[in-house]
């Protein structure tokens, strides 16, 4: 069942570029964008991931932590995030269990029979962990960066 904006969203534990568990509910107290994606190293994901870094001051005047979520397994992103200076969690759900909890697993990911990875997301939410904004990809593309600002920016600090 997809998680709906007014939702609070599901708290869960997924291993970071360190192997190290992280919950949702540590952010409690700042309000969280996490960003979905398909895979590290392709060029969509690493552009939106990238742009998402370089507006992480605009986000941190909002009180708001980015953390970045998809089904690659841990040291992959490690190697990603150093490639690429992202120093925001890049969170691993390699069971996929947070994209199906989210309602936004992409099965059969390009063609390949099995191959489940996170459809290209944002959900935005305000300290208490409730959802108030989200934008979920039907098509390839990426997300108005301009509206993921401005949902947070509505948000208290």
């Amino acid at each position: 069942m997809a998680v709906e904006v007014g939702q609070r969203a599901p708290d869960f534990s997924l291993y970071d570029t360190d192997r190290k568990l992280r919950k949702l509910s540590e952010f409690k107290g700042k309000n969280v964008v996490l960003a979905f994606f398909p895979g590290a190293f392709t060029g969509t994901c690493t552009k939106e991931m990238c742009t998402l870094r370089d507006q992480m001051s605009q986000y941190n005047t909002m009180n708001a932590q980015m953390i970045g979520i998809t089904v690659d397994p841990a040291h992959t992103l490690k190697a990603w995030a150093e490639q690429n200076k992202v120093a925001y969690p890049f969170l691993s759900d390699f069971k996929r269990e947070v994209v199906n909890q989210f309602g936004i697993a992409m099965p059969n990911m390009g063609g390949m029979e099995g191959y489940t990875t996170a459809r290209r997301s944002v959900f935005v939410l305000d300290k208490n962990g409730v959802v108030r904004w989200k934008w979920v990809a039907e098509a390839p593309g990426e997300p108005n960066y301009d509206e993921v600002k401005a949902a947070v920016a509505k948000l208290p600090k």
